[in-house]
């Protein structure tokens, strides 16, 4: 299965979220949304694994703590392609974040993960492909605590890319 650790927002941050997809989404003539569902913070992608380094997988989440911490997000940007655009909205620069990831990604790696080794920068994709007749304003910022972690599993079913929970 294919499998990723996120971060999942609480109700408050997801409508905001879904505020700014909107304000793109009205300066956009195309593109492809992410749902609000789907909206999450990944800390480490890890892609197809087995049964075995699921149980793994979970064993290191459940041995990683860390403490409460606030999440600012505060900036909307996109990564250029030619196809289209990746619009997505920054988190600010914060330790106990960037700790967090690369506490996991090393245990995952002494675990005998293959995992990416660029550098990480924390983003929240709003959406794939847009081509926009002009660029929106900037996000006000906002904030959440987080206080999990979460193993998500990522499939098709009916042909919608659809994400869920395990851990």
């Amino acid at each position: 299965m294919r499998l990723f650790i996120a971060i999942n927002f609480d109700d408050h941050t997801r409508s905001r979220l879904v505020a700014l997809q909107d304000e793109l989404r009205s300066y956009s003539e195309r593109g492809g949304f992410v749902s609000p569902e789907s909206l999450h913070l990944t800390l480490v992608f890890l892609g197809e694994c087995n049964d075995l380094q699921t149980e793994n997988i979970k064993r290191i989440m459940d041995e990683t703590s860390f403490e409460l911490f606030n999440m600012q997000f505060e900036k909307l940007g996109r990564f250029k392609r030619d196809y289209g655009d990746i619009w997505w909205v920054g988190v600010h620069e914060n330790p106990t974040l960037l700790d967090l990831q690369r506490s996991l990604s090393d245990k995952l790696i002494r675990a005998g993960f293959s995992l990416d080794r660029k550098k990480y920068t924390p983003h929240i994709t709003l959406a794939r492909k847009v081509v926009t007749t002009m660029s929106p304003r900037q996000t006000e910022v906002f904030k959440q605590t987080v206080s999990r972690i979460d193993l998500i599993k990522s499939e098709r079913i009916n042909g919608v890319l659809t994400y869920s929970s395990i851990h």
